[in-house]
């Protein structure tokens, strides 16, 4: 028997049907939210002014460090994580709910 998952994005601001994922950054938080063209487009525009004056940021050494102490905490608990690349979100909230990332 086959099984089919359809996924629909719901617009985070109206309700109404979203087409992408929107992530972003501000104050140290990473953020992400669902939108509609025409909304994702108006985040963007909101956003220009800003983006055209600003500079790339690149990974900080606490970044570095965190990432690394979550792998070794990963491999000690037997989740499989790359040693390079992003690490998996459901690893990220399984370390900070065995209370590691405090």
């Amino acid at each position: 028997m086959a099984r089919k998952v359809t996924v629909v994005l719901e617009d985070d601001l109206t309700g109404g049907l979203a087409q992408e994922t929107v992530r972003f950054a501000f104050a140290g938080t990473d953020y992400e939210i669902d939108l509609s063209a025409k909304n994702a487009a108006a985040l963007r525009k909101q956003f220009a002014p800003y983006i055209e004056h600003a500079r790339r940021a690149g990974r900080s050494v606490a970044s570095r460090q965190r990432s690394g102490d979550i792998r070794a905490w990963a491999k000690e608990h037997g989740l499989t994580v790359s040693e390079r690349g992003r690490i998996p979100a459901s690893v990220v909230e399984q370390y900070h709910a065995a209370g590691s990332g405090r």
